[in-house]
């Protein structure tokens, strides 16, 4: 199965043609944006001068007729200059969100959620949005206001229309009302989607297929049909398809909104309050973690990827995903190349407040024999990078996630990622506190404070590691997943 291509060596920015898109004023007629281009052009030529500037290619055709024409449709005009641009090009602020704020009000949400009930995202989320939530030892009242709500599902245990009815909020039938509030063209500021949680199909990889890109492209239709853009929340992964998981980015590049998305993990809490060092020469990373594949992988490779992206050079993408489950995978730990690797994993362990006991107490200190012995139904993912850099990802059975990475000259920096789950030892899962600000700001700002290529390569690893199990855990070479990118220089956790 081949997929979508990122930054192809050995061609200039001279390959990118230009042609009127559906949504964006022709170039010529926009010279106000032309500074910003032009910066942009600059930076991609300095920063990466010998990389294809086509954003997503056929490896299949000749050289100079690199991009597939349904993509080189939807992504040309004005747009197609971020589109080509490597991924690690920033864009100009001031472009990613076409919708003007009024003063003196709270900008309006429409809120997109699959399922209310307790203990759903949906509900951690609407319930920030609408009452609030705990903040630098103070009650935060929300900076945004739910201007509409659609919800999917209402099963046994709904909490949506208490909580529509307590608010004084309006249920709409279908997502393009909840966008237009009930009228003809986008009526909103930003728009919150939460598309986990639900009864949904599962395929035969065992992938839950939620609605994520199948609403984000009714909400990009709506704003295609209004001429305007807002910014967008989405939770969690993209999709389950790697090209949705493409289109979707591209979408906020071609139509200029801000495009925030992921894991509550790297913005939560951390024990110890710290950070990789940016410019770090890092040599491996390590998440050991808990939960089901395609479901808290990806918050674990998100606790990983927000300290790896750190290190000296930024991301560069990822060649090779290696799952394994069991034996097969204590095994491979097993091998020569992975000493580095198993005292991370060690190290990370010490971390974690949720440890195996036996009358109170690990029977035997921490080690790569213990934990074999303890937690033998453990599942990995050994993800190999462009650049040498080596992430591994456990899931066992214990309840926390805990990071370890080494660096060039040896150095160890580890830390829990704090997640108090509701029922084991917390009642109201203030993890999505920090991130549920991080939506705010994006919408009042108008721009995200942590670039959404991290979520767009987080998503395709967890599409690989899910391939490589369903393929008898062998690994799966992702040249698609050439995705480069710069984080940002401020931290961005929850350390008030």
């Amino acid at each position: 199965m081949s997929h979508r291509r990122i930054g192809e060596p050995d061609q200039t920015i001279s390959s990118c043609r230009f042609a009127r898109p559906r949504f964006a004023k022709p170039l010529s007629k926009n010279p106000r944006l032309w500074p910003d281009l032009l910066q942009s052009a600059s930076s991609v030529l300095h920063v990466f001068p010998s990389t294809r500037i086509s954003y997503l290619t056929n490896p299949d055709t000749p050289e100079g007729q690199t991009m597939e024409r349904r993509h080189f449709l939807k992504s040309t005009g004005m747009g197609s200059l971020f589109l080509a641009a490597p991924m690690s090009v920033p864009l100009a602020p001031k472009n990613l969100n076409a919708a003007p704020m009024r003063s003196g009000r709270r900008p309006k949400i429409a809120f997109l959620g699959t399922v209310v009930r307790r203990h759903s995202h949906a509900q951690h989320f609407l319930d920030r949005h609408t009452l609030g939530y705990t903040w630098n030892g103070r009650w935060q009242k929300p900076r945004i206001e739910v201007g509409s709500v659609f919800i999917d599902q209402f099963p046994e245990g709904d909490l949506a229309r208490g909580k529509v009815k307590r608010h004084g909020l309006k249920l709409y039938p279908t997502i393009e009302e909840a966008l237009t509030l009930g009228g003809s063209k986008l009526a909103v500021d930003g728009v919150v989607l939460i598309g986990e949680h639900g009864d949904y199909p599962v395929n035969e990889k065992g992938q839950h297929l939620y609605p994520r890109y199948k609403w984000f492209k009714q909400v990009v239709k709506v704003f295609e049909d209004s001429g305007r853009s807002v910014p967008v929340f989405n939770d969690k992964h993209l999709s389950t398809d790697w090209d949705q998981c493409v289109e979707m980015v591209e979408d906020s590049r071609r139509l200029e909104f801000a495009f925030l998305a992921g894991s509550s993990l790297p913005v939560t809490r951390r024990m110890p309050a710290i950070d990789l060092p940016l410019g770090t020469r890092l040599r491996e990373s390590v998440c050991v973690a808990y939960g089901g594949v395609d479901s808290y992988d990806i918050h674990a490779l998100e606790t990983a990827q927000c300290m790896s992206e750190r290190r000296r050079g930024g991301e560069t993408g990822v060649k090779q995903i290696h799952a394994l489950r069991g034996e097969n995978l204590w095994k491979r730990l097993a091998e020569d190349d992975c000493q580095t690797t198993r005292q991370l994993i060690v190290a990370a362990l010490t971390r974690s407040h949720t440890l195996p006991v036996k009358d109170g107490f690990p029977t035997a200190p921490v080690s790569m024999q213990w934990l074999q012995k303890n937690l033998p139904d453990s599942t990995g993912y050994l993800v190999e990078h462009n650049d040498g850099l080596r992430t591994t990802m456990l899931l066992t059975g214990i309840r926390d996630f805990n990071y370890a990475g080494m660096s060039e000259d040896g150095k160890v920096i580890s830390c829990q990622m704090y997640l108090p789950m509701p029922n084991h030892g917390a009642t109201t899962a203030d993890f999505f506190n920090p991130l549920s600000r991080h939506v705010e700001s994006t919408i009042l700002k108008g721009k995200t404070p942590y670039p959404v290529e991290r979520t767009l390569l987080t998503s395709g690893m967890v599409i690989g590691g899910v391939d490589s199990l369903f393929q008898s855990q062998k690994p799966v070479a992702t040249p698609h997943l050439n995705i480069a990118y710069s984080p940002p220089e401020q931290s961005t956790f929850w350390n008030d």
